[in-house]
């Protein structure tokens, strides 16, 4: 399997294609990132968006936001930097983990911001989590879907027609690449964000179990509705050089927002997904379908950002990629699955030509807080 000389992800890496030095487009578009975007020009244009909306209703825009590291940097800036008045609007997944929620409480508190929450009936969830599963080799479906399309929902329903989202997706993918002018709209929701799957979709799917009325808040707000209030959905990412690692010194100095522990990670990274209990089970997935994880993609980033050498980073990779985590007896339970059933959704979604071998996968280690996850099982 071909893997990228520079950042070392291999061929299986979603929109990766290589040139003849076999380095990856993302790798490639970093390199414009750092040495052809004109970032001053950008925040001016970033400036003139604002502008626009700033002072014209109850709120000047919307931040959607999962409290983790990088919404709660794009709150930090707009609340602080650009002295905007925001709506922070939160789709709860249902999988929240205890620490997290302490970060979440110190932030809205020290921000001094509006906090809109929602969360969906874990029982619908739990239809939606399985039905993407084994459809699409991604139980995440009903997150990936409700955290874009509810808060468009809440633009439409309080007039509140500016959302500011966060990275370009040109930080780890090749949808769109650094010199466009992205947007996180319809056309982006549609193309790498639902899986392919509507909401529509999803009822026909789960063939009785759900109505179209069960699923509203995955829906995506119509075109005519979104140009009624004249919306305008961006990207932060965009407009300010992105670098998560930085930007977590920043809310951990100003916010006291903290790291934890995270399955699959070594300790130097664990600011990253610390909000999901779910996060080990979905990289582990990720490893078994495309033979590689959460470490992978974290030191690819740091590769392009100049922080490790590729030496240094096929050492982390080979020392936490790939291990069978312990969270996962938690979500076989919750939806009541066994394991060899879980095992036959993954091994029918791998990506050509990676080969999952079994017998060399390890046992992770517990989370220190896993004991006190609640355990209902979400399945009827």
């Amino acid at each position: 399997m071909q893997k990228c000389k520079r950042c070392l992800l291999p061929e299986t890496y979603e929109t990766f294609m290589f040139d003849e030095s076999g380095v990856c487009n993302v790798c490639r578009q970093h390199e414009v990132k750092h040495g052809a975007v004109d970032w001053n020009k950008r925040a001016e244009a970033f400036e003139e968006i604002i502008s626009r909306y700033r002072g014209t209703g109850d709120y000047d825009c919307i931040v959607p936001f999962s409290g983790g590291k990088d919404s709660t940097y794009i709150l930090y800036r707009i609340v602080k930097h650009h002295k905007l008045k925001p709506l922070v609007v939160s789709f709860d997944h249902g999988f929240y983990r205890p620490h997290h929620l302490k970060n979440v409480e110190r932030t809205l508190k020290l921000l001094e911001v509006d906090y809109h929450l929602f969360r969906a009936n874990m029982k619908v969830v739990a239809k939606t989590m399985l039905e993407s599963f084994k459809r699409k080799g991604d139980f995440c479906w009903h997150c990936h879907t409700g955290v874009f399309a509810y808060p468009m929902q809440v633009a439409v329903k309080f007039n509140i027609p500016l959302l500011i989202w966060g990275e370009s997706t040109a930080e780890y993918t090749a949808y769109y690449n650094f010199e466009e002018w992205e947007e996180q709209d319809e056309e982006a929701f549609n193309r790498y964000i639902n899986l392919g799957i509507n909401a529509e979709d999803m009822v026909g799917m789960i063939k009785g179990g759900v109505t179209e009325r069960d699923l509203v808040a995955y829906k995506y707000p119509s075109l005519r509705e979104l140009k009624k209030i004249d919306y305008k959905s961006i990207q932060y990412g965009t407009y300010f050089h992105w670098d998560p690692f930085k930007q977590y010194e920043i809310i951990n100095n100003k916010l006291g927002w903290e790291k934890d522990e995270v399955e699959g990670l070594p300790p130097q990274f664990c600011f990253e997904k610390i909000e999901c209990r779910l996060s080990g089970v979905r990289d582990y997935l990720k490893f078994i379908k495309r033979g590689f994880g959460r470490t992978a993609q974290s030191v690819a980033r740091e590769i392009r950002e100049g922080r490790l050498s590729t030496e240094e980073g096929s050492k982390l990779v080979d020392q936490y990629d790939g291990k069978r985590p312990e969270s996962l007896d938690y979500f076989l339970d919750i939806l009541g699955i066994t394991e060899d059933e879980f095992m036959d959704i993954a091994i029918g979604n791998v990506i050509s030509p990676h080969v999952h071998n079994l017998n060399k996968v390890k046992n992770g280690k517990q989370l220190h807080d896993q004991d006190d996850w609640e355990r209902t099982p979400i399945v009827e």
